[in-house]
């Protein structure tokens, strides 16, 4: 069933009013494909019946469960892998220098979709700073949608997810095979506190930040909501903290506070007039 520009255009306004994102013009099929089968499983006979049953109504939890169905949820482990040899390498041996008299470090990974990215950091926390075990490490992983943090927080993965990026070392150092899925240890999911969070919305419960993750999330906002999420992120990045965003994403001509720590793939940025690594 193809739907109407009407139609369209209702569900832009929706997923931009509720979470700041940006859906062009040209991605009706998108709509179809994702929120046909959630207008089958809520009841509705067709997804027109179904919109137009949302246009009637006060934002509720069925508008709600569009927004979250319209998130681009796609994630592998270790993704891009430069970031990751980043923060191994130069990101978290600053950091335990500057830490070490209090023995405390905070990281958030925003957009954590099905937890593929927040459990390739807690590996490599685990793997490479195992010191990090007795300090007070406090690692928030949050995401829009309610349904992929059940996922994260679960843990358990298929066969081909786990292939896509994850070393094998790592698969069977840190997963046990449940079934016709791999389940992440225990300890490395207790790593990790999941949260539902809007990006568009207000950021209450989290605190100062040494690093934080919001790699490939930008990119579906318009340059209003990449100001004032990056403005945002400035507030609560410590002065020595940095913070990570996607090959194809910058700070550059939208956030003022912060500069590269390094170039090319996998840029790091921290705020303006504090020494890089």
């Amino acid at each position: 069933m193809t739907i109407t520009q009407e139609e369209f255009e209702y569900v832009q306004a929706l997923i931009h009013r509720r979470a700041g994102l940006v859906m062009e013009t040209g991605k009706e099929y998108l709509v179809e494909s994702r929120l046909g089968p959630l207008a089958m499983r809520e009841g509705f006979c067709s997804l027109r019946e179904f919109l137009g049953y949302l246009q009637t109504k006060p934002f509720n939890v069925l508008h709600q469960k569009l927004v979250q169905a319209m998130t681009t949820n796609e994630t592998l482990f270790f993704r891009d892998v430069r970031p990751f040899e980043v923060l191994r390498n130069s990101v978290i041996p600053e950091l335990i220098t500057r830490h070490g008299a209090d023995h405390r470090l905070t990281l958030w990974c925003a957009a954590a979709s099905t937890g593929q990215e927040p459990y390739s950091v807690a590996m490599l926390l685990r793997e490479h700073f195992p010191q990090l075990q007795s300090w007070n490490v406090r690692f928030i992983a949050s995401d829009l949608s309610v349904d992929v943090l059940a996922r994260a927080i679960r843990g358990c993965y298929t066969q081909l997810e786990v292939n896509r990026g994850l070393p094998a070392q790592l698969l069977v150092k840190y997963f046990t095979k449940s079934g016709n899925e791999w389940q992440i240890r225990d300890d490395i999911r207790r790593m990790i506190e999941f949260r539902e969070l809007n990006l568009a919305e207000q950021w209450s419960f989290l605190p100062r930040l040494d690093v934080i993750f919001m790699r490939n999330v930008l990119i579906y906002f318009n340059l209003e909501g990449k100001r004032e999420i990056l403005n945002k992120a400035a507030s609560l990045l410590d002065p020595s903290g940095y913070l990570f965003l996607g090959s194809a994403e910058t700070t550059l001509n939208i956030a003022d506070e912060f500069e590269p720590c390094s170039e090319g793939k996998g840029s790091c940025y921290r705020l303006k007039q504090k020494k890089c690594f």
